[in-house]
């Protein structure tokens, strides 16, 4: 058997990565009585809302491909659990946004703050080319996939047959 390439070491390493992560994030929603796509869609409002420019519960939707019904019922659990509020801030009134709620942080912090720790002490064994190669890397990476997910949002159907 011919020995993996590097390319097939890394999609398997992202892959890895993925699958960890993944399990990582059931676990915060078991744990906290979440659904899946409760974290999602907290992790979400958590970075726009850091980031200064707040969802509208319309553009969460969008990003998690939910339906309306689906976005207000998600919401509501989000907001019903402490985790996120809705705000008015701009001059139109019926604009609504979502914000992350003081208990999202806390509860975040606690969950995933040791692995921030953890995380820190990972990249400290790393100088900074190739902490930049890396970020270059995996902004690509996430670039990608986000392009392949819209691609497949905006194209027919396409029926999987098994193998």
């Amino acid at each position: 058997m011919p020995a993996r390439t590097r390319r097939e070491d890394l999609v398997a390493l992202l892959q890895d990565y993925a699958g960890e992560a993944e399990l990582l994030g059931q676990e915060f929603a078991g744990r906290h009585r979440l659904h899946p796509t409760d974290l999602h869609a907290l992790l979400a409002v958590m970075r726009a809302d850091s980031g200064g420019e707040p969802l509208t519960p319309g553009v969460l939707g969008a990003r998690l491909g939910l339906s309306t019904g689906a976005t207000t019922a998600l919401v509501d659990r989000l907001e019903r659990a402490g985790h996120v509020r809705r705000s008015r801030e701009s001059t139109d009134r019926r604009r609504v946004t979502l914000r992350q709620a003081e208990n999202a942080a806390e509860v975040g912090g606690a969950f995933f703050g040791p692995l921030g720790a953890r995380m820190d002490a990972v990249l400290a064994g790393f100088d900074d080319d190739e902490l930049a190669a890396a970020a270059r890397f995996l902004t690509a990476m996430n670039a990608l996939v986000a392009d392949y997910r819209a691609d497949l949002a905006a194209g027919p159907a396409q029926k999987s047959t098994p193998a």
